[in-house]
């Protein structure tokens, strides 16, 4: 389904500076060229572009559930269409962290053995405590190469006293950075455990029903339409074997051909003991309309439709960086340049040309926020707070594997910068 300009569907702002017809126009061609390019060719891809505080562009584009045996009941992606976004996630998580904050229930450098229950060491460091604000920025120095989720008879009490040094580097917490997924599991923990409720509706109540989002982290509550309006990711291989671009699309999760997922043994579950069950750290279904919403929020310093949200103290302290790589201290693992400063949840971009976390071509574009990958999903938040201008991009899958389409001025794939680039130019930029 092609994309317009202030598409109709779930709009994610008011009226909006109308991109000019020829951007438009230029954008539409560029995205179904995109799309089936044998080369970086995707199952479906939602994208939004903000300029001056408002939404400027919106687009889908492909098919959010492909049926092979028989076309007729595949769907096209919609401006309702919600993707799990992967590592998002972990922004929109911070937002439900900081309203805890804001409540006095959670503190930024308390010990998070306060909140868990149990007291969390490296072994390397046993007299330096873990706080929140190094999970939330990624210098706790714990590492995922021993898990980071598990079912719901598994107590992260149990799993971190049987790992031992598997699951921390040996960095001295708060000074190191390394991007670990299991920060989130931790998170999503001691939120269950200061607030007394099960983390997918402990979001759902804090986020995402005050801000009018569609969505969540457990599809299992979605109603009916939710479900249906999900996309299904792809990639096109089969399990971990070789990836096969003239083959079908292989679906990797949120499969809406057959019924939503639930999560076993969720009736014995103890709400605070393993906040993993629904992934803080990449689990969240949403659109990119939606995604568009929390954007504006965030360029309004928390308010959203008038009221607050979030305090701006709070948008400032996630905003702000807590770290920033060291060339000659080697004060983190920059993932060949990609990671080069860090907020609370947030990730900073840089914006001079030929910088390995640039957005776009020919940098400019100096913006915060998140990206995404997991199931063929490939995700990018992206707001610049000067100019308040931002893009959301999400890509359901893609016919080659990313790791072997790499981008051309950045360490993003090449999928990701055939989208950003023509965006930006024609839908972030001053329209033309």
């Amino acid at each position: 389904m092609a994309g317009a300009a202030c598409s109709t569907g779930q709009p994610a702002a008011p009226a909006a500076p109308a991109t000019a017809p020829a951007a438009a126009e230029r954008l539409e061609q560029s995205f179904k060229a995109v799309l089936s390019d044998p080369r970086h060719g995707m199952s479906s891809f939602s994208v939004l572009a903000i300029r001056g505080g408002k939404v400027s562009y919106e687009g889908q584009f492909g098919m959010r559930h492909i049926d092979s045996g028989n076309p007729s009941l595949s769907r096209a992606a919609t401006p309702a269409t919600m993707y799990r976004i992967a590592s998002i996630s972990k922004l929109v998580t911070t937002m439900g962290v900081m309203r805890l904050v804001e409540q006095g229930k959670l503190h930024l450098d308390e010990d998070v053995g306060t909140y868990i229950g149990f007291s969390l060491r490296n072994p390397a460091f046993p007299n330096t405590k873990i706080t929140l604000r190094m999970l939330l920025s990624h210098t706790s120095s714990l590492r995922d190469e021993a898990g980071y989720s598990w079912g719901a008879n598994v107590a992260l009490r149990d799993v971190f006293h049987r790992g031992g040094a598997l699951w921390a580097t040996h960095t001295v917490p708060g000074a190191h950075f390394a991007y670990s997924n299991l920060n989130w599991g931790v998170v999503g923990t001691l939120m269950e455990a200061a607030s007394g409720e099960r983390f997918d509706r402990l979001m759902r109540r804090l986020v995402l029903q005050p801000l009018g989002l569609r969505g969540g982290y457990n599809v299992a509550e979605f109603s009916s339409a939710d479900w249906s309006d999900t996309a299904t990711l792809y990639r096109k291989r089969v399990g971990e074997g070789a990836w096969n671009p003239g083959g079908p699309w292989v679906a990797q999760v949120d499969d809406t051909s057959a019924p939503a997922p639930v999560v076993a043994g969720l009736d014995r579950y103890v709400v605070g003991t393993n906040g993993t069950l629904f992934s803080p750290t990449g689990g969240l279904r949403i659109s990119a309309a939606d995604l568009g919403k929390i954007m504006l929020m965030f360029m309004d310093q928390g308010r959203h439709a008038g009221a607050a949200f979030l305090q701006p103290a709070s948008v400032e302290a996630m905003f702000s960086r807590q770290w920033t790589y060291d060339a000659g201290n080697r004060n983190g693992d920059t993932h060949g340049g990609l990671f080069a400063a860090w907020g609370l949840g947030t990730q900073h971009f840089e914006h001079q040309a030929g910088a390995k976390s640039s957005l776009v071509e020919g940098g400019g574009f100096a913006a915060s926020g998140h990206l995404g990958e997991a199931y063929g999903l490939l995700s990018v938040f992206a707001l610049d707070f000067a100019n308040r201008n931002g893009m959301v991009v999400l890509i359901g899958g893609t016919m080659h594997d990313p790791a072997s389409t790499p981008g051309q001025y950045s360490a993003l794939s090449r999928q990701e910068e055939l989208l950003l680039t023509p965006l930006y130019e024609n839908a972030v930029l001053p329209s033309q």
